[in-house]
C-alpha cells in the first residue's frame, strides 16, 4: 500500500470529572498510547463528552492532560451533550466550551493538508427532562450553513470529514435503541444534507458501544463511523436495552488517507491493540 496523504486520530466520551481519578487515569493512558502510534499526526479530533459535568474545574483538568500528554497543534474539538450537564443555562454551557476551545461557534470548518473538515454541534440541552434531552439540536442557520460548506466541495473526490457527537438514529449499532432513536432532532434534515455527498464521512461518539461490534462502520448514501469511547465501552445487553461491557473499555479511531481510500482503523487502546479489520471507504 501506498504512503498515506493524511493521518488523523478520532477520540470521544473521557466522561472527565475532577473527582473521578479513573477519568484522568484513562485519558492519561490513552493520549499515551496514541502518541506512540503517530507523534505527529495530522490533526487530532475530540468529539464531545470530554468532561461529565459541564463544569469549568474539569475542564482545566482535560487541558492540564492533554498538554502533558499529547495536543497536536491541529486538535479540534464538538460540543456534546455532558458539556451541558452542569445544568446551568445552554448560553453557559455553551459560552464555558468555547472559553475552552477558543472557537467562536458551535459549528465551524477547517482545513488540513487540504482536506475539510466540518464540525457541527447541539445548540441546547433539551428539552430538560423529556426522553430527547440528550439529543443533538441543530437550528436551521447551522444546517444552512452546513449545506451552503459542503456545496464548495460537490465536485471534488476527496472525502470531507463531518464530526457530530450524536449519531444518527437507526443507522449504526444501537442506535435503533429508544434512547437514540431520537438522537439528533433533526435527522432527517442532516441526512438529507449529507446524502447529496458520497464522498462524506460523518464521525460520531455518544453511545459508548464496542467498536468489535457489527455495524459500527457502515456505507450507505455516505459513510458513518463510531468513534468508540475513552470512557468504558457498552453493548447490546440481550433484553433490547445496552449495558457496560468493560468497564475498563478504552477506545477511539486511526484514520489514514490514501489516493482512492479511506482506511479507518478501529484502536483499543487498553490492551494498545488494533480492533481488526478496519474499515475502508472508496
Amino acid at each position: 500500500m501506498s504512503t498515506p496523504i493524511l493521518e488523523f486520530f478520532v477520540i470521544s466520551d473521557f466522561q472527565l470529572t475532577v473527582e473521578n481519578k479513573e477519568s484522568h487515569d484513562k485519558l492519561r493512558n490513552a493520549l499515551r498510547k496514541l502518541k506512540a502510534i503517530d507523534s505527529f499526526p495530522d490533526a487530532l479530533v475530540v468529539n464531545g463528552d470530554m468532561i461529565n459535568d459541564g463544569k469549568e474545574e474539569s475542564y482545566q483538568i482535560v487541558r492540564e492532560i492533554m498538554e502533558r500528554e499529547f495536543y497536536p497543534p491541529n486538535t479540534f474539538f464538538t460540543i456534546g451533550n455532558h458539556e451541558y450537564f452542569k445544568n446551568d443555562g445552554n448560553r453557559p454551557s455553551i459560552e464555558r466550551f468555547l472559553q475552552f476551545t477558543g472557537l467562536e461557534k458551535l459549528y465551524y470548518e477547517r482545513t488540513v493538508e487540504g482536506f475539510p473538515f466540518l464540525f457541527l454541534g447541539s445548540e441546547s440541552w433539551g428539552p430538560i427532562g423529556a426522553p430527547t434531552k440528550d439529543s443533538a439540536v441543530l437550528s436551521k442557520e447551522q444546517l444552512n450553513w452546513l449545506a451552503q460548506t459542503l456545496k464548495k466541495y460537490k465536485t471534488m473526490k476527496l472525502p470531507i470529514f463531518v464530526f457530530l457527537h450524536q449519531p444518527l438514529p437507526f443507522t449504526l449499532a444501537g442506535t435503533d435503541l429508544p434512547y437514540y432513536q431520537n438522537g439528533v432532532i433533526q435527522a432527517r434534515e442532516l441526512h438529507e444534507i449529507l446524502s447529496s455527498y458520497p464522498q462524506a464521512i460523518l464521525f460520531s461518539g455518544h453511545t459508548h458501544w464496542d467498536l468489535h461490534s457489527p455495524k459500527m462502520f457502515m456505507k450507505s448514501r455516505f459513510a458513518m463511523a463510531n468513534s468508540g469511547a475513552i470512557y468504558n465501552t457498552y453493548g447490546p445487553d440481550g433484553e433490547g436495552h445496552e449495558m457496560v461491557t468493560d468497564p475498563n473499555g478504552c477506545q477511539g479511531l486511526y484514520i489514514q488517507v490514501y489516493d482512492s481510500e479511506v482506511v479507518i482503523r478501529p484502536l483499543d487502546l487498553a490492551k494498545g491493540e488494533w480492533i481488526d479489520p478496519p474499515f475502508s471507504v472508496k
